[in-house]
């Protein structure tokens, strides 16, 4: 249910440790709102809060005004019951590593028991070792293998991205202003008319011999078969022909 998936994307902290840069905060910041993520946790930024951090945010300024700022990893932890590294390295001694998409429906699972975390590391350094051991998997982005730098606030996004998509089972809810438009489709009997019409102005252009007519007809009837014609598709076309009609009449 919605109801479920949302409840399950709140218990998400997203940790960024010792971020340098405030834009990026505020990069991290918009990337969660957008995919329906809000708590964001701050070890020691080196500026926060910061105008930087606001511009970059572009409106998901309740994220950062309620982002929690600590001293240390275990207060960023303290209550979660599962915590994932988000680093492109692989490491001798660490936990298990899993790409994204496939370790967000296990971070979702253990979020129906309570809190999980993110944990991205430094835009320079990236995560340190003691940090990485701290969560119980490591999560990587398969990116291009000759470049997997991403930045900070890109790479928030993707992570939240693939719990948003996991969380709805693939088919997140979707709203948009726009009415779609809508038509009835063409009955037989409009198709057969517009046929009728369209032969009737090729032989009377010159286009359409119908003493040899050849394979055009069967072409044509193919052709717009395949386009699953509405009904103001046809009246459009007809219009079109009888426009024709008149020049030539």
């Amino acid at each position: 249910m919605p109801e479920m998936s949302t409840d399950l994307l709140s218990r998400v902290r997203v940790v960024l440790s010792h971020t340098s840069h405030p834009g990026n905060i505020g990069a991290a910041a918009r990337a969660m709102k957008t995919m329906g993520l809000s708590r964001l946790v701050l070890i020691n930024p080196k500026k926060f809060p910061d105008p930087e951090a606001v511009s970059r945010a572009a409106g998901a300024d309740d994220i950062l005004d309620n982002a929690l700022v600590c001293d240390s990893l275990d207060e960023a932890l303290a209550g979660t019951v599962f915590a994932v590294a988000v680093t492109a390295r692989h490491r001798n001694l660490g936990p298990e590593h899993r790409q994204a998409r496939d370790a967000a429906p296990e971070i979702l699972a253990h979020a129906k028991t309570g809190d999980v975390a993110l944990l991205f590391g430094n835009e320079t350094s990236g995560l340190s070792n003691e940090e990485v051991q701290r969560c119980r998997r490591a999560v990587f982005i398969p990116a291009n293998p000759d470049y997997t730098s991403l930045n900070l606030g890109s790479a928030v996004q993707l992570l939240s991205y693939e719990l948003r998509l996991s969380a709805f089972d693939g088919i997140p809810p979707v709203v948009t202003q726009a009415v779609p438009f809508a038509s009835p489709p063409a009955t037989s009997d409009d198709v057969e008319r517009f046929h009728a019409h369209l032969e009737r102005v090729m032989v009377a252009t010159g286009f359409l011999d119908p003493m040899q007519p050849k394979r055009l007809l069967p072409k044509l009837r193919r052709l717009f078969g395949r386009v699953e014609l509405e009904r103001d598709e046809v009246n459009i076309l007809r219009g079109i022909l009888d426009a024709v009609e008149k020049k030539i009449r």
